[in-house]
């Protein structure tokens, strides 16, 4: 156990030995801490992201430090991280260990005691989280869930959501993503090719409609109807 202590040299074994223990180290503390306190990621992601930050700091603002030792480590750590997602891909038991599950913060517009304080946050938190999601009332949510990655997924009671033309029953147009013709001041020819139109057309479109050069233009867009939308430096 001598690579725990204070040494001015250690072999590539032990920066080996180092690595794995740091890493589950870590691992369990990202645990503990809970979802909010690594918000936005994973226990494995939050864990490999500190660490390896840390390693090669170090040795690049200390002169004293060798490099060796920090890419032993990280090298480890990445094959670690690797073998992680491997098993938590390949065994549900152990991808339960590493990923906490989500946990019910609302139901049918009730707000969850037992889940708010398994995940560790306050009824101003999930209010925060709800006006982000332009939710005013807990009542209009059907289920909330605090994910594993500290996020939100809200779902509102059918009867609150939006109108949209399938709940109307309503013929909608095919999707259509306009390309972007010009881009600051530039026609760019392999965008243009997909539309079947010429520089031309493009110049000979700007003077008639915006009265504009190209060369004016910061954004322009073409859809599948032939309509043109510009935007000039302003």
């Amino acid at each position: 156990m001598d690579f725990f202590q204070s040494q001015e040299t250690l072999t590539a074994n032990e920066w080996i030995l180092r690595a794995i223990v740091a890493f589950f180290f870590l691992l369990i503390v990202a645990r503990i801490l809970g979802q909010r306190a690594i918000s936005q990621l994973r226990p494995l992601d939050f864990a490999i992201v500190l660490v390896i930050g840390n390693i090669i700091a170090h040795p690049l603002s200390d002169e004293q430090l060798g490099l060796k030792g920090s890419i032993i480590t990280t090298i480890v750590l990445v094959v670690l991280y690797l073998i992680g997602i491997y098993v938590i891909l390949k065994w549900p038991w152990f991808r339960k260990l590493i990923t906490p599950s989500p946990i019910t913060i609302v139901q049918n517009g009730e707000i969850l005691h037992k889940g708010l304080k398994k995940a560790r946050i306050s009824i101003d938190v999930l209010l925060e989280e709800l006006r982000e999601e332009k939710i005013e009332d807990v009542k209009k949510v059907a289920l909330a869930i605090w994910e594993a990655d500290g996020k939100f997924s809200v779902f509102l009671d059918p009867k609150y959501e939006p109108l949209t033309p399938s709940t109307m029953q309503m013929e909608t147009e095919t999707f259509d993503f306009p390309k972007t013709i010009i881009k600051e001041g530039r026609i760019l020819i392999d965008e243009l090719s997909h539309t079947q139109k010429s520089e031309g057309w493009v110049v000979s479109r700007l003077e008639s409609l915006y009265q504009a050069e190209v060369k004016n233009v910061l954004l322009a867009t073409l859809d599948s109807k032939d309509t043109l939308k510009i935007f000039l430096y302003k």
